[in-house]
């Protein structure tokens, strides 16, 4: 037990700690670093008494930044310092540059890196450094910092020190305002990666393609209708809201691979050279968050989600499915939004279901089939170039490649010049038929699938269709004689929605449905010993 002297002790006690922690801090606010009297002789106080507000953005937007503060700086001298110091320096704090007991941070050189700024093209922008400018006459200092994942830091910082907050206010509303009207983003074609540190997503340039709507073969229609929706609504824009109508929508491209879905998005780009595109494709599909703030900030813009069936159903950041991400996206975008989500699928029963259930965010479902005969045709003659085929071993050539795709038509010139020179001769009709019947023949069986062939001589007759035999079309059309049992319950559910009782020891058998309704609710399916 503690008595009243034991209990005076540890007041007492108590009392100096207090006292001592006291001291330190206050000498440790004394303790001006060389980098923090910098900062002191340009706001004319004492920095440790003003607040850190601190901007943090994604690391492909430090290009914009650069060039925004570049410009409020104007030409003031010494307006740019680096601090000096050793790698503790990318994790440490504002107020760790300016008051420090332990580390006299110091000025010292100013750190760089290159950042694209286009396909072709770098800005070299400031990765670390302190910038001490002048805004409306008020001083404000900013230490510039690049994403470091390899340290920690995900994303770029502004760190900002102002006495006068409104004024700080200002200008980061003006820096804000400069890095949208210099981005150096708007009019891009733009992709997102992943760092090797597994952080977030970061916008990469591509160039834009060149593709003529001549270089496009669909069927008489298809390319002016996916046109005019596209390009077409962003054209008449200043009509459209006039009539209180909007501008945001949703394409879906859909049928089977090599169909000429992926030129058609290349096409869309061409048509429109200073619109902002972003690509994504697979797992990029994930950064749809930082996508749709590029497309809403740099209108007008499109977003292209390929294959998305692929990962349609995978969730990644958020608990629901990726396809549902996207849908948000594109509902979350304001009417009078100039942007267009184009998505392309080669399995569309993968994401009829949750279109449906989300009804409005794609507008325009357009297929893309196989080409027909006058589409291969076009296609022969367009891959032939200026080889010296003639017309009719051309058109000879594409109504026996029925089912064929794009990308046989392009192996089959190839192979045409391949034996042609291996006879030491010029490519001729000879040439073309020889090589046609080779990928025609039944060792070339998997050759053709893999180029794209579906159906007629190049197909695969015996084997099925994928994307015909999926299991949702299938659903869809009531075909599919599954019956899922639930055990528990001795309970069994048919894909027409009858349900039946399962009895004991009894294994069932998928089946033609039974006409027979009051005798497939009795027994739910065939029995089997």
């Amino acid at each position: 037990m503690f008595d009243d002297a034991d209990r005076d002790l540890m007041r007492a006690f108590a009392r100096y700690i207090d006292h001592a922690n006291e001291l330190a801090q206050s000498e440790q606010k004394a303790v001006l670093t060389p980098i923090g009297e910098r900062v002191r002789d340009h706001l004319g106080v004492d920095p440790q008494s003003v607040p850190v507000v601190t901007e943090e953005l994604p690391d492909h937007r430090l290009v914009d930044a650069d060039i925004a503060l570049e410009e409020l700086a104007g030409d003031a001298p010494g307006a740019l310092i680096g601090i000096a110091g050793d790698d503790s320096r990318f994790h440490s704090s504002v107020s760790e540059f300016i008051a420090n007991p332990h580390m006299r941070w110091a000025p010292g050189p100013v750190s760089y890196a290159d950042r694209a700024t286009g396909p072709d093209a770098t800005r070299r922008v400031v990765s670390f450094g302190l910038r001490l400018l002048t805004f409306d006459g008020s001083p404000i200092a900013v230490v510039q910092r690049s994403a470091k994942p390899e340290y920690g830091r995900s994303s770029a910082t502004l760190e900002l020190l102002g006495t006068d907050q409104d004024a700080a206010a200002a200008f980061l509303q003006r820096l804000r305002a400069l890095m949208i009207e210099r981005s150096v983003l708007r009019g891009q074609v733009l992709s997102f990666v992943r760092s090797e540190y597994g952080s977030d997503a970061g916008a990469t340039f591509l160039r834009r393609p060149d593709i003529a709507a001549d270089d496009v073969v669909l069927a008489d229609g298809v390319l002016d209708e996916v046109v005019d929706h596209v390009v077409g609504i962003g054209e008449q824009r200043d009509a459209l809201l006039a009539a209180g109508q909007h501008l945001k929508r949703g394409v879906l491209l859909y049928g089977p691979p090599g169909t000429g879905k992926t030129l058609t998005i290349r096409h869309l780009l061409t048509r429109t050279p200073d619109v902002t595109a972003i690509l994504l494709t697979g797992s990029s599909i994930a950064a749809i968050g930082s996508a749709a703030e590029i497309a809403r900030t740099f209108q007008p813009s499109i977003v292209v989600l390929e294959d998305i069936d692929l990962v349609a159903m995978e969730r990644h950041s958020s608990p629901q499915p990726l396809l549902f991400e996207v849908l948000d996206a594109l509902d979350g975008l304001d009417g009078d939004a100039d942007v267009a989500f184009v998505m392309t699928t080669n399995r569309v029963s993968v994401l009829e279901r949750a279109l449906a259930d989300r009804p409005g965010r794609v507008d325009l479902a357009v297929e893309v089939p196989l080409p027909a005969l006058p589409e291969r045709v076009r296609l022969f003659r367009r891959y032939a170039g200026s080889l010296p085929f003639s017309d009719d071993a051309l058109a000879e050539a594409a109504e026996r490649a029925d089912g064929t795709t794009g990308s046989f038509a392009k192996e089959l010139m190839r192979r045409s010049v391949l034996g042609a020179a291996l006879r030491g001769a010029q490519p001729a009709d000879e040439d073309l038929r020889a090589a046609l019947d080779s990928l025609l023949t039944e060792r070339s069986a998997l050759t053709r699938k893999l180029l794209g062939t579906r159906t007629g001589d190049g197909a695969d007759d015996d084997e099925p269709d994928d994307d015909d035999d999926d299991d949702g079309e299938a659903f869809a059309a009531g075909e599919v004689g599954w019956v899922a049992v639930a055990p528990l319950s001795r309970t069994t559910f048919r894909p027409d929605g009858s349900i039946g009782t399962l009895a004991t020891g009894i294994q069932y058998v998928d089946e033609e449905e039974d006409e027979d309704e009051d005798e497939d609710e009795d027994d739910g399916g065939t029995p089997r010993p």
